[in-house]
């Protein structure tokens, strides 16, 4: 049975939160814009950029990127990986791009979207952001703006849930 770790008002305030810390860190939006990595990253980058919006009064671009085909797992998955959409409208070279991703766990995602970045554009940085960082990195990422951190076992997972695919905001800790 799932234990909810965050309910909807709590991934608000979170959310919140971090909106305020990309703004203090790049000292507005002048050049940043949010790509969020397929599915639950784009729906947070979403979210942050409206908060941004609230807060500065500003829009911030908001993109989306699809990593399946960037995956160092391709060769020994059992099913192919499901592609989804890349899209990113703007020019991202000499942009801070934030990228955001719902959990940061291995670190392998993130070096796929930085991958899938560079084939795209040259941002001037890119800084990341997560909802959820739970530990077990396999590689040398670490999050800029961190909503919650969440130790977990291997033997658990987090999963975050957005009322964008039908149910309600929440993160939940599965035991596997």
């Amino acid at each position: 049975m799932p234990k909810e770790l965050l309910d909807s008002k709590d991934m608000d305030r979170t959310i919140t939160r971090m909106a305020h810390e990309i703004l203090e860190k790049n000292r507005g939006v002048e050049r940043v814009c949010l790509v969020g990595i397929q599915r639950g990253g784009v729906y947070l980058a979403k979210r942050l950029a409206e908060k941004i919006k609230l807060i500065e009064g500003r829009d911030v671009p908001v993109g989306a990127l699809d990593i399946a085909l960037y995956r160092d797992d391709l060769n020994i998955r059992k099913e192919y990986p499901a592609v989804r959409k890349t899209d990113i409208p703007f020019e991202i070279t000499g942009q801070v791009v934030v990228l955001v991703d719902d959990v940061l766990f291995t670190g392998r995602s993130i070096r796929a979207a930085m991958d899938a970045l560079m084939d795209i554009g040259r941002p001037a940085r890119i800084e990341l952001a997560v909802l959820i960082d739970r530990g077990h990195r396999e590689l040398p990422v670490r999050a800029d703006f961190v909503g919650r951190n969440i130790p977990t076992s291997h033997e658990e997972n987090i999963g975050v849930e957005f009322s964008e695919e039908g149910g309600k905001d929440r993160v939940v800790l599965n035991q596997e």
